[in-house]
């Protein structure tokens, strides 16, 4: 599914949702929720409209949050929101957007990295992730299908999240016990 029917985001904003978001708790593990695969979503739909605009108005009150996918809220659902701008880790920066059923198309330049979690917030672990990345999904609202080409940071985050909507957590992806550590740092 590629070609001129996808395009970036193309100026998409939380604002053409139309909907303020509310701020909702953050679930952590063991949560059933947290180890379900969500189902795929309508993007047009009102529910998942309103569901978007909750996560970018949770990821917003939340320090440190560069993305949270709606398991972390409660919602057996494949929808995220991630914003890693001013992050000193970040490169590339698409700025804040929400993907519906989103799946990574292209993955390369495999690099080890630290990753922490709202859903997880006593440990941390090193985590292997593309440091490039395109991924397609859909946007909440209009519906319209998306490309995202990503590297880095933002790579990473994307699919740390895309991974909480197939019902994984970073430490489901973690080398061994010795690749997690107590966090030192609470944000």
């Amino acid at each position: 599914m590629t070609g001129p029917e996808y395009a970036g985001l193309g100026g998409w904003t939380p604002a053409k949702l139309g909907v303020p978001g509310e701020v909702r708790a953050v679930v952590a593990a063991p949560e059933p929720v947290l180890s379900r695969p969500g189902p795929e979503v309508d993007p047009t739909s009102a529910e998942v409209v309103r569901l978007a605009a909750d996560l970018v108005a949770t990821m917003r009150v939340s320090p440190g949050c560069v993305g949270l996918a709606a398991p972390q809220i409660g919602v057996s659902a494949q929808v995220f929101a991630v914003d890693v701008t001013g992050h000193p880790k970040a490169v590339t920066v698409h700025g804040t957007f929400v993907l519906c059923n989103a799946r990574v198309v292209e993955a390369s330049r495999w690099k080890a990295g630290r990753e922490g979690c709202m859903s997880v917030p006593d440990l941390t672990g090193d985590v292997k992730r593309a440091s490039r990345l395109v991924v397609e999904g859909v946007l909440p609202g209009s519906g319209e299908p998306v490309r995202l080409v990503t590297d880095g940071f933002e790579a990473r985050a994307l699919q740390h999240e895309i991974d909480h909507c197939a019902g994984l957590l970073f430490l489901d992806q973690v080398a061994g016990a010795h690749a997690v550590y107590q966090r030192k740092v609470y944000l």
